[in-house]
């Protein structure tokens, strides 16, 4: 059974394409479902297409099947096409035809639309959270392991000398910056859609500020057309938000699997963190970070897809935008899970000490000499060509404990407290607080 149907249904093979994944999806959208129909009620109650016995009897019967999905209880019958449809029916199987009024004024467009934002919103929310925690262990390990030097490479070559807590401290400020495009997808995520119908808005005068408040948005979408555009360009900020995320990711989960490499062997695990060969026993393979460098590549795919899927549709609502879930969904699921393995091996990562003492590694203090000769009065340029000289000839023997690195940003100052409070200041930017206010109001 189906809202829109009346008395001829779909062909099985129609219903079973257009409907798709999509139940498999509602699931995870059915408590903000749930939310918005309550905040849907209490604004039809404020204007009078509800009494106020109707609203509490629709309030109470709402406020039922979200605890019954959080406890896990609620399910999407055989038959019925998707949770908008399974809520309501509900609702009429439970209190009658009070639950045949509460879609009064709204289309499933727009309740669709507004169930997408509040899952988005909440789902940046956990991202940010799983990105918060892997920033803490990050700057933990840049302070722990500060003095402990590694080679840094450009060209994949060997070039200065870095530490540890350089490279550590590097994915940590990359998180904070990340969440400034996570920013952008959340306040397009932060604004409600409710009330713009098909589209075009309705004849009952709803209140749409009242939702807004009464949801938590920050704003909302003013325009009916662009509320309905809007779909499309909010999983399109999102796509990018989540492969920055997945790149900052990729390089980290790439530069384990190389460090991890026995030619370099700067870092280890402990071998229950590794896999093994069938036929190699010595082997100790880095499956973990090859599946993170995997699947965030998979995710910085993402952007492409949804754009592609863009491509051709014109003002209003089309089904093509069905399958955004179809990538955005599973995308969310898998960036989740590579944050929070991350943070799971990170934890047990060991750092192999005194590396560059290994005469293998004198000619990464190259520039240390020139500058040293510069400081001695010699122009750079014929510093820079009497070490180039010495090199080549054989005669290049620096002092491979000696740096003086002290700006900021360096192996010397990792300004580590400042890249802590910018990612300070970037969670506060997103105010979930107010958002927590909003829907305790309405559960309550």
């Amino acid at each position: 059974m189906k809202l829109w149907q009346k008395n001829t249904g779909s062909k099985k093979e129609v219903e079973s394409f257009t409907i798709g994944r999509d139940p498999e999806f509602d699931l995870s959208l059915a408590p903000f479902d749930v939310l918005g129909s309550m905040a849907h009620a209490e604004m039809l109650s404020m204007i009078g297409l509800l009494t106020k016995e109707e609203n509490q009897i629709l309030q109470k019967g709402l406020r039922d099947i979200y605890y019954e999905i959080e406890r896990g209880e609620f399910q999407i019958e055989e038959g019925v096409e998707d949770v908008h449809s399974q809520v309501e029916f509900l609702l009429t199987e439970r209190f009658g035809d009070v639950g045949k009024k509460l879609h009064s004024g709204r289309s499933r467009n727009d309740q669709v639309l507004v169930d997408l934002k509040l899952y988005y919103r909440a789902a940046i929310r956990e991202l940010v959270n799983d990105s918060s925690e892997l920033f803490d262990l990050l700057l933990k390990l840049a302070e722990k392991h500060k003095d402990d030097l590694m080679p840094g490479y450009t060209h994949t070559q060997l070039a200065m000398p870095s530490s540890f807590g350089l490279w550590f401290g590097s994915i940590a400020e990359g998180l904070s910056e990340d969440l400034g495009l996570l920013k952008a997808a959340f306040d397009l995520s932060n604004k409600n859609p409710l009330g713009s119908a098909a589209g075009y808005g309705s004849s009952f005068p709803l209140n749409r500020t009242m939702t807004t408040e009464l949801l938590g948005f920050a704003d909302l979408h003013h325009n009916v057309i662009n509320a309905q555009n809007s779909r499309g360009k909010t999983e399109r900020t999102l796509a990018f938000a989540m492969a920055g995320l997945a790149g900052t990711l990729n390089r980290m989960a790439a530069d384990v699997c190389v460090f991890m490499n026995q030619h370099f062997a700067f870092v280890s695990f402990p071998d229950e963190l590794t896999t093994g060969s069938s036929i190699m026993p010595h082997k100790k393979n880095p499956d973990v970070f090859e599946l993170i460098r995997a699947k965030t590549n998979q995710i910085q795919a993402i952007p492409n897809t949804v754009n592609l899927l863009l491509t051709n549709t014109t003002t209003g609502y089309h089904r093509d935008l069905q399958l955004l879930k179809e990538e955005i969904f599973p995308g969310i699921a898998s960036l989740k899970s590579c944050l929070e393995m991350s943070t799971f091996m990170l934890k047990s990562i060991r750092i192999r000490e005194n590396i560059l003492l290994d005469p293998f590694y004198k000619h990464l203090f190259s520039v240390e000499v020139v500058n040293e000769l510069v400081l001695k009065g010699i122009p750079f340029r014929d510093a820079y060509k009497k070490v180039g000289l010495d090199i080549e000839k054989g005669d290049f023997t620096p002092d491979q404990t000696n740096l003086n690195h002290t700006h900021e940003g360096s192996i010397g100052n990792l300004n580590l407290k400042e890249i802590q409070e910018k990612m300070n200041l970037a969670i506060r930017q997103f105010r979930f607080e107010e958002i927590d206010k909003a829907i305790m109001g309405l559960l309550t």
